[in-house]
């Protein structure tokens, strides 16, 4: 089992079993959700989950990692079936990819920039389309789901976005959990609102602003 590594080094190991018969099992008790990978031996790729306390139930598909199953608790839960519905939001382009790739191989042999340039304009177009599903997406879910740890990180993504909507991002993050407000990315965001809301040292006053007496009332 692993996790990201604090000074920003990758991931890192956190637990080891062993696998016995087909089957495994790992014991402890953490504060809070957190997002984690389990890395079989021999076996490409990682199994991405969100650890928290409860029997989180997980069947690796080691031929197929991305078949492979989570359950057992909300969140994990809801990592499902949120993934679910982004995948079908970018079918569209998952299609486009597999229908077009083969045409883009020729042209790129062949130096065609015509069909090179069509193929990617087309691409693009789909793109910005997925693009603006998909916020379209994590919005109304950070929305609807205040519970859910998912939201906690829609919200610390938006306001990594210069263009973020701050009084969005606010009214999503007043309305979250309290338990979730406790965790690192509840933290995170408090922080981003908080420095959202101070002035820049040496920012000019609007014009016609009072600038405030020392000893002022706040």
């Amino acid at each position: 089992m692993e996790t990201q590594d604090p000074n920003g080094m990758g991931l890192k190991s956190i637990d080891t079993v062993k696998v016995k018969d087909g089957k495994f099992e790992i014991k402890g008790k953490i504060t809070e959700p957190a997002f984690h990978t389990l890395q079989v031996e021999s076996v490409n790729g990682k199994v991405p989950f969100i650890l928290e306390n409860g029997e989180i139930t997980i069947a690796i598909d080691k031929d197929s990692i991305n078949k492979s199953k989570i359950s057992g608790t909300y969140n994990n839960d809801e990592f499902v079936k949120f993934n679910e519905e982004l995948m079908k939001l970018q079918k569209s382009l998952v299609d486009f990819q597999k229908k077009n790739t083969p045409a883009m191989n020729t042209a790129q042999q062949a130096k065609d920039t015509a069909v090179i340039n069509k193929l990617m304009k087309e691409f693009t177009k789909i793109q910005e389309v997925v693009s603006a599903d998909s916020k379209k997406k994590y919005s109304s879910y950070a929305e609807t789901h205040p519970k859910s740890f998912i939201s906690a990180l829609i919200i610390q993504g938006m306001l990594n976005d210069p263009s973020a909507d701050i009084k969005k991002s606010e009214k999503l993050y007043a309305s979250l959990d309290e338990s979730l407000k406790n965790t690192k990315p509840g933290k995170a965001i408090k922080s981003k609102l908080d420095q959202a809301k101070t002035p820049t040292v040496g920012a000019t006053p609007p014009v016609g602003a009072a600038h405030p007496a020392v000893g002022d009332a706040k």
